[in-house]
């Protein structure tokens, strides 16, 4: 490490390690439910199963968000960070938010609004934590004078998550006019402001990885920016298909939503070419692999899995199907789980002892069964759903018939549900074995983590 203050991102990163491995649990328990019989279906039903393990995945990758924030912004603003304190007093809060977010749902706890599930109470500590996180980022780049466009993008990122959760304090007791304002959070969320967070630490990753020019990429970032203001924004309404708005938000949301991950994978794309042309990168390819690879997915996921379902003459017969779950897994995926292990990847090495800078081969087991396993999760769903679509929508089926018929679709999907569990717990291991290490290296001087010399790798 450069700066002593890093060393709070191994604990935010710990912690979403342990929440990860917990999602998956739910997970599985959920899949394993559609086969039946279900011993536990008076005391963990379907329904909290489901509530638990999704609101699992966004509180563990925006666990992971903060912690890459807050390694990411001093090497980039080249100071500690504003108020390493605040920092910890701000996980201290997000866990206890977490912790009894997830206990009041297993007691039915919940205002029931999928994904925003969280009681008044947790939704306030949330909007405190992220102030709280907003202005310890802000203070540090105001105290350094350096300001890059990289954390220019990141910053806005925060920023607009910040302020885009309020719409979730609201209540209203008509269900579609609560339905049509949840989009507001989410989806300019996930497909929207997040989107500017991947792209700050897709940036950051790959110029310190592959020699690639940080102008370039930079100028690649105003082309994120402004992709997410205009198909994020106008994306929005690929979700007002049925909930009663005018018919002309059809075509504009299932244009713009399969827009809005052309600019990463742009990046993603000239980093690996400028990779393969120069040979010029860092030691630790397992992180380079990660890198890659979330442009890669977040292409495969977000862009064409979502354009396969998302336009408005085949969302008709998607909409709420197992298709829906086909896109959702992989792009989320791609997109913010595999940049946050990217992120874990490339600082581990300076926070642990005996940790070799290319990686460990449990490192690449893992990186390769989690790919492989989500790619089976995605085949799975996609052809329970398309079986779905077809015995109930056209058809005409009930849905406990249609779920009989399909369920051979999720026994595929529990086998490669569990290849990419063990995948994750070989990553969750390779995390945890060795030590902490928070020694200093003294700035200007290159990090056991920089290279010193061209080295020349290929990328499998």
């Amino acid at each position: 490490m450069r700066y002593r203050s890093q060393a709070v991102a191994y604990w935010y990163f710990a912690v979403a390690m342990v929440l990860f491995g917990l999602q998956l649990v739910f997970g599985l328990l959920s899949a394993a439910k559609y086969l039946g019989p279900d011993p536990l279906l008076y005391i963990l039903p379907f329904d909290v199963t489901k509530v638990i393990h999704t609101n699992l995945l966004i509180v563990w990758v925006l666990t992971g968000f903060m912690g890459a924030t807050y390694w990411m912004v001093p090497d980039e603003s080249r100071t500690e960070l504003h108020s390493v304190r605040l920092a910890y007093i701000q996980l201290g809060l997000w866990v206890v938010m977490g912790v009894t977010a997830v206990i009041g749902y297993l007691f039915r706890y919940g205002t029931g609004n999928k994904l925003l599930e969280q009681p008044l109470p947790h939704k306030i500590v949330i909007v405190i934590v992220m102030l709280m996180f907003l202005y310890n980022v802000v203070m540090t780049i105001r105290k350094s004078g350096r300001f890059t466009t990289t954390e220019g993008v990141l910053l806005l990122g925060i920023a607009g998550a910040a302020v885009l959760y309020l719409p979730a304090l609201l209540h209203y007791s008509n269900y579609t006019v609560s339905i049509f304002y949840r989009w507001w959070t989410i989806h300019l969320w996930v497909e929207g402001v997040w989107e500017m967070i991947q792209g700050g630490f897709l940036a950051y990753l790959l110029i310190r990885l592959s020699g690639a020019d940080r102008e370039v990429l930079e100028k690649w970032l105003y082309v994120i920016v402004g992709l997410v203001f205009i198909a994020g924004i106008l994306g929005t309404a690929h979700h007002y298909y049925w909930v009663g708005v005018p018919h002309y938000w059809l075509p504009i949301g299932g244009v713009f939503s399969a827009l809005e991950p052309v600019a990463l994978v742009g990046m993603g794309v000239y980093a690996y070419s400028a990779v393969r042309r120069s040979g010029l990168t860092h030691p630790n390819t397992l992180a380079l692999h990660w890198t890659i690879g979330s442009a890669v997915f977040t292409l495969f996921g977000a862009g064409l899995l979502g354009l396969a379902h998302t336009w408005p003459s085949v969302n008709k017969w998607t909409h709420g199907t197992l298709v829906t779950a086909m896109h959702g897994h992989a792009a989320f995926y791609g997109a913010y789980a595999m940049i946050v292990l990217a992120m874990i990847t490339f600082a581990l090495p300076s926070m642990t002892r005996d940790r070799p800078e290319q990686g460990t081969a449990v490192g690449y087991w893992s990186f390769w069964m989690q790919l492989g396993g989500m790619f089976g999760m995605t085949l799975s769903f996609a052809t329970a759903g398309i079986g779905q679509v077809y015995l109930e929508r056209i058809l005409g089926l009930g849905y406990l018939d249609t779920q009989l018929k399909i369920q051979v679709h999720f026994l595929m999907l529990v086998a490669t549900s569990s290849v990419f569990t063990v995948g994750v717990a070989l990553f969750i291991w390779d995390f945890f074995r060795t030590r902490p290490r928070f020694e200093v290296v003294g700035e200007g001087a290159p990090m056991p983590s920089e290279p010193t010399r061209p080295v020349r790798v290929a990328i499998t």
